[in-house]
C-alpha cells in the first residue's frame, strides 16, 4: 500500500512530464483499479504489454525523483514547516507544495 502511495505522489509530481498514453496506462492502473488484462482490452494490446507500459511509467517516475528530487525535498519543507513556530514562515513554507 504504500508503494501506491509514493507513486500516486510521485505521479502529483511528475506527471505532467508523461505523454498521455502512459498517464492513461497509470491512471488506469493506480487510480481506476484495473487489472493489467482490462487495460490491455481497452488499448487493445496483451495484457504483458499492458504491464510493461504500467511497469515502464513508475520506472520513470522513479527515474524523475532520483534526478529532481522533488518528492525528497517536499518532505523536507513539510518537516520544516511543523518544527518551525515563526506563523508566516511556517505558511510560506506549506504554500511551497
Amino acid at each position: 500500500m504504500e508503494e501506491v502511495i509514493y507513486y500516486n505522489e510521485l505521479y502529483d509530481l511528475y506527471g505532467s512530464l508523461l505523454t498521455i498514453k502512459q498517464k492513461n496506462y497509470f491512471e488506469d492502473y493506480y487510480f481506476h483499479n484495473l487489472s493489467y488484462s482490462e487495460i490491455g482490452e481497452n488499448n487493445g494490446v496483451s495484457r504483458n504489454a499492458a504491464f510493461r507500459q504500467v511497469h515502464i511509467v513508475t520506472e520513470k517516475l522513479i527515474d524523475y525523483e532520483k534526478k529532481l528530487k522533488l518528492f525528497e525535498k517536499k518532505n523536507i519543507v513539510l518537516h520544516l514547516s511543523k518544527i518551525i513556530d515563526d506563523p508566516s514562515i511556517k505558511k510560506e513554507l506549506e504554500n511551497l507544495f
